[in-house]
């Protein structure tokens, strides 16, 4: 969980109040984390799983591009 934590927070800059990024709306953080979730789980390669987290799973059988993620975001 404390792995997750450091994660998010570094790569989603929406969640540290100084900078330009941060969400004023709750509706635009929901879809940052979403996002980051979603990218996190389908499309990123983790070093360790050598899978994406989604395919170890076996919720996915091939790895996701972020062409076909962002195409999925906007239905």
């Amino acid at each position: 969980m404390e792995r997750q934590n450091h994660n998010m927070r570094m790569s989603t800059r929406r969640f540290t109040g100084l900078t330009n990024g941060f969400s004023k709306k709750l509706d635009n953080l929901k879809a940052a984390v979403a996002l980051h979730f979603a990218h996190y789980n389908m499309v990123r390669t983790h070093r360790t799983l050598r899978v994406t987290p989604a395919m170890a799973a076996g919720v996915s059988d091939r790895l996701w591009t972020l062409t076909e993620l962002v195409e999925q975001t906007s239905r």
